[in-house]
């Protein structure tokens, strides 16, 4: 009778065996609906609210140059002054002028003046000829400070690399939370599968307790035998309730990723799984060079070091600018060659003009050469910063190759030990079938077993989440998110 018992616990376990993990575990239910990486990356890219973020970036940078841009706009000026004193009109003083700031030193202007009064300031005298009216016409010109650069174009040329910064910004958001997204996905499908390996070593400890119990009350079994197989599945029932929370709990946080078009948050539905293993992944010399270039070229963060080292320049140039005295020539022709009426006359440089020249220069300079010193300082610390950055960059980069291949390595190494494992279980099921096992031993093998598969399970995953860290070192999106 007792080998009898034993032929029917051989057949549960060479069943059990034959099941996990290659073909039941992976093999997904009709009513699982797979989830992929890539879906979930376009859901993201689309809907997540820190993509959304990323994408009001560029138009930032576009309002930030239209402003810098305003600084140039044309400008209408109008003035008007009166003073009427005991029935006596002393002066009417009206300037109206249009102004047009260029991206050169030269700004042009055009006005039309008009004035009268029986006390007129002499300086504001026009004579009668055009009813009070001049028109003039004329440039002004910086020939020192201000001739090279000024705060208008430095702002400009700042705000046009703003942009660029802000595109790094916006790769370097993204990036980071696909990254996240990445890890949160594959602890999910370790939770997942891990749950349903638990799943299957429950059924299997549930069965092989039901037979024993009942070869027991057969008198096939010893009583101790019922022992050893309850507490076998009680330990997998705890074994299955944590496998399950941990699932649970993981699928939530995949659920933070999930949003709709409207910006409202979607939860993982039940029947979504994810998908099925993939295969190693392989990552030639010459490919990860390519990525050692690409990180050296285009990370997020060198680009916006880069950036902010040009903006430090243009800095520069603005305060060695400083350095200059004020020399500003301005010169108006009045009523040549057009007159207030619109008639044209003969042009002299020397005569019916207005000529000016304002200059100012501080003695010590000490404020503009402290700024120099100041910008010379900045420099040299952004290009510190910039070398230790591209050299941490691509240190990290190397790293997570390193330890890509390693765990490709133990991956493969894990699943030959699974395989050993799956010999071992069958070599034991033939001694039990022969007389030569129990059930202690085989519970101790199919222990070491399904353990072999859990952790097999979880470099999987381990290693899905390095290819995503190798990825993000180099700047670039993760594979399926291009």
């Amino acid at each position: 009778m007792r080998s009898i018992a034993c032929l029917f616990l051989s057949l549960i376990l060479h069943t059990a065996a034959a099941q996990v993990p290659r073909d039941s575990l992976f093999h997904l239910p009709d009513t699982a609906r797979p989830f992929t990486l890539e879906n979930f990356y376009e859901v993201i890219l689309r809907y997540h609210p820190v993509a959304r973020q990323a994408n009001l970036l560029p138009e930032v940078a576009r309002q930030e140059i239209r402003l810098a841009r305003g600084q140039f706009d044309p400008k209408l000026e109008a003035q008007y002054l009166l003073k009427q004193y005991k029935g006596t009109e002393y002066y009417r003083l009206f300037d109206a002028a249009l102004k047009a700031s260029t991206r050169s030193p030269v700004t042009p202007f055009v006005g039309l003046e008009r004035n009268t009064g029986q006390y007129l300031n002499p300086e504001h005298y026009i004579s009668g000829e055009y009813d009070y009216k001049q028109l003039y016409a004329g440039i002004t010109v910086p020939l020192g400070q201000g001739l090279l650069t000024d705060e208008r174009r430095t702002a400009l040329r700042q705000a046009e690399l703003y942009r660029t910064l802000l595109e790094a910004e916006q790769v370097k958001m993204m990036n980071k939370l696909l990254l996240e997204a990445a890890k949160a996905y594959w602890s999910w499908y370790h939770s997942y599968y891990n749950y349903r390996l638990a799943t299957n070593t429950l059924s299997v400890a549930g069965e092989i307790f039901r037979r024993t119990k009942s070869n027991f009350e057969g008198g096939e079994a010893a009583p101790i035998d019922t022992v050893q197989a309850k507490i076998t599945y009680l330990e997998r029932a705890v074994s299955r309730q944590e496998a399950y929370t941990d699932y649970r709990n993981n699928g939530l946080a995949v659920s933070t990723f999930l949003w709709d078009s409207l910006g409202n948050p979607v939860e993982l539905l039940p029947h979504h799984v994810p998908v099925q293993e993939t295969a190693v992944f392989t990552l030639t010399p010459a490919a990860l060079q390519a990525l050692l270039d690409q990180a050296k070229a285009n990370h997020p963060e060198l680009r916006k070091l880069n950036v902010k080292l040009q903006q430090l320049v243009y800095d520069q140039r603005l305060a060695a600018e400083f350095l200059k005295p004020k020399l500003n020539a301005s010169y108006y022709m009045l009523n040549q060659p057009f007159s207030p009426e619109g008639s044209s006359g003969a042009f002299t440089w020397d005569d019916n003009m207005k000529l000016g020249v304002d200059f100012s220069f501080p003695i010590f300079l000490r404020k503009e050469r402290s700024k120099v010193a100041q910008l010379k300082l900045k420099v040299a610390n952004t290009e510190y910063d910039r070398e230790l950055t591209s050299r941490q960059i691509i240190n990290d980069l190397q790293a997570a190759y390193n330890q890509l291949l390693n765990n490709g390595i133990v991956l493969q190494q894990q699943q030959q030990m699974v395989e050993h494992y799956h010999r071992l279980m069958s070599a034991e099921l033939t001694n039990l079938e022969n007389g030569e096992s129990d059930l202690f031993k085989i519970n101790v093998q199919q222990e070491k077993l399904f353990q072999a598969e859990s952790k097999l399970i979880k470099i999987m995953a381990e290693y899905e989440k390095q290819k995503a860290v190798l990825y993000w070192s180099a700047g670039v999106r993760p594979l399926g998110a291009e």
